[in-house]
């Protein structure tokens, strides 16, 4: 299981087209997602004071396009990368953050 972090906007566009992509899709040719261990600090780096946020739960069996794990050297760990569109039905889960106290 891997996981990514989007905002419920985001992901009630991707229930309505099918698929859901993040931006950094199109600006570094990859969905960024992380191991459940990582999501704490991803969610304190990137998402501090930020409401109406969502855990994807991703069966990256499911996945329809190549998943790779890739060195972020900021903080010398290997995180997957989703590269392509994210599939719906791959996403088995979906955990309401909110404030960032969901986990």
């Amino acid at each position: 299981m891997i996981y990514h972090v989007t905002t419920m906007a985001a992901w009630q566009q991707a229930l309505k087209d099918n698929f859901y992509q993040a931006d950094s899709l199109a600006s570094e040719g990859f969905i960024h997602s992380s191991t459940l261990p990582q999501v704490p600090g991803v969610l304190n780096r990137y998402y501090q004071g930020q409401t109406n946020l969502v855990l994807l739960h991703i069966d990256e069996s499911k996945l329809q396009v190549p998943l790779r794990y890739e060195l972020a050297p900021s903080v010398n760990e290997m995180f997957p990368h989703i590269f392509g569109k994210l599939n719906i039905d791959s996403v088995v889960s979906v955990q309401e953050l909110g404030n960032n106290q969901g986990l």
